[in-house]
């Protein structure tokens, strides 16, 4: 027989490989250096993160049906040399002083390595865990969350320690052994392998009442409720990405937080955005993913009305919080949400599509709330939008509930007229 090899530490190789690519959301440390040593502007720098969030989108969309044909540990392997060599070009990068070449490496490399690294474990996982498909996509994509939490203070101990171009050096050689000692533990699970407690019966009823069909992404972006779920992730990160790339000034500008509670607040974000991740997400296996995306848009809207005429200064933080959390838990729940609607089939090939929105929104949200900021000198009108936003997207999320009854319904139909047939 095939030894089986053990879920929990497929789940934690998953981990492994968010933890890395997930240090891209300390991108903010190597800002303040890069502008001392080359005297480069604020804006240039912050390109390097918005090209890098930008390929890892299309990099999902285009290298999903990789990870369906070859399996996770080539696609983990291959995330592993782009995020390693991005890293280790940007170094280069950095010693000759080449702002394009950065570019390039941590934007582009670097991107295509995130986007391919991102969607390899998480098919598989949704495989290896029928049961718990929440908890067990929360669990990688917390990794994501919190990476950042781990590697800004090593990454800044490193740049006063050793320079910018060595930092790089490190940081890509390191990431690279991780990555790729997890990929190498990756699988998807063997055929008609099943959890210990469910059987066949417990089986066929979980395919039955859970996913609503067994699509393959081609079929899948020809429906509705695909697009439905792709503009309810767009809205909800780039209404989140955009408060995350202002938080500081503007709990300074509305709250009155000085500039080192404001920066506590930011690191404190951090944790609620990777809690949000394995509590939304685990959360969802109990109370349905289209619940959950409900509440977090109820949520959101509250928050958004309340964030610009709250100048207490822990309430406006503990509405940040809740957000952070909601945009954490997006992302950790849209993958369990389309095993939901679509299936297994191609799980990683239609949640690469989906991330597309990822790549969109981190474009729109912070140039949005950057440019009405400047235009109006106040972020309330920015809020104001978003809490539209958010309406419609609440609006989307209780309609794709009448498709999903309808599809129910004629699966039901089919199956009654099939057995009456029988």
């Amino acid at each position: 027989m095939q030894k089986v090899k053990n879920r929990w530490l497929i789940a934690a190789a998953a981990v492994g490989i968010h933890l890395s690519i997930g240090s891209v959301y300390s991108w903010s440390v190597f800002t303040k250096p890069l502008q001392e040593e080359h005297g480069w502007g604020l804006a240039e720098i912050s390109w390097t993160f918005s090209i890098a969030i930008f390929f890892l989108g299309l990099s999902a969309a285009f290298m999903g049906h990789f990870v369906e044909k070859y399996g996770p540990k080539k696609s983990g392997m291959i995330a592993s040399v782009f995020f390693g060599i991005g890293l280790i070009g940007a170094g280069f990068a950095n010693s000759i002083d080449s702002l394009y070449l950065l570019y390039f490496c941590y934007g582009a490399l670097g991107g295509i390595g995130l986007g391919i690294g991102y969607i390899t474990p998480v098919s598989s996982l949704v495989k290896w865990f029928p049961d718990r498909r929440g908890l067990a996509t929360g669990l990688a994509i917390m990794g994501f969350g919190f990476a950042s939490m781990i590697a800004s203070p090593i990454i800044a101990n490193l740049i006063n320690s050793v320079g910018i171009s060595t930092t790089f050096y490190l940081l890509g050689t390191v990431y690279f052994f991780v990555m790729i000692a997890s990929s190498m533990y990756l699988s998807p699970p063997p055929e008609g392998w099943m959890p210990e407690g469910m059987n066949g019966n417990q089986a066929g009823k979980e395919k039955k009442t859970g996913d609503l069909s067994q699509l393959t992404a081609n079929e899948a972006v020809k429906t509705v409720r695909f697009w439905a779920l792709w503009f309810m992730l767009f809205i909800n990160v780039t209404c989140g990405i955009a408060v995350i790339s202002v938080a500081s000034p503007m709990a300074q500008d509305i709250a009155g937080l000085s500039a080192a509670a404001a920066a506590t607040m930011v690191g404190i974000m951090g944790v609620f955005n990777g809690f949000g991740r394995i509590g939304w997400a685990s959360t969802s296996d109990y109370i349905g993913r289209p619940n959950v995306y409900t509440a977090f848009f109820t949520i959101q809207i509250v928050a958004f009305v309340l964030l610009p005429n709250t100048s207490n200064s822990i309430l406006f933080q503990l509405l940040i919080f809740i957000i952070l959390s909601c945009y954490g838990g997006g992302f950790a729940s849209i993958p369990a949400y389309i095993g939901d609607m679509f299936g297994t089939k191609q799980l990683g090939a239609i949640h690469g599509y989906i991330l597309t929105a990822w790549a969109a929104a981190g474009l729109v949200g912070p140039v949005v709330v950057s440019n009405i900021r400047e235009a109006t000198n106040s972020y309330s009108l920015t809020l104001y939008i978003f809490v539209g936003a958010f309406i419609a997207a609440l609006a989307i999320s209780l309609l794709i509930r009448i498709n999903i009854k309808k599809i129910r319904a004629q699966t039901n139909g089919n199956t009654s007229t099939t057995a009456f047939n029988k």
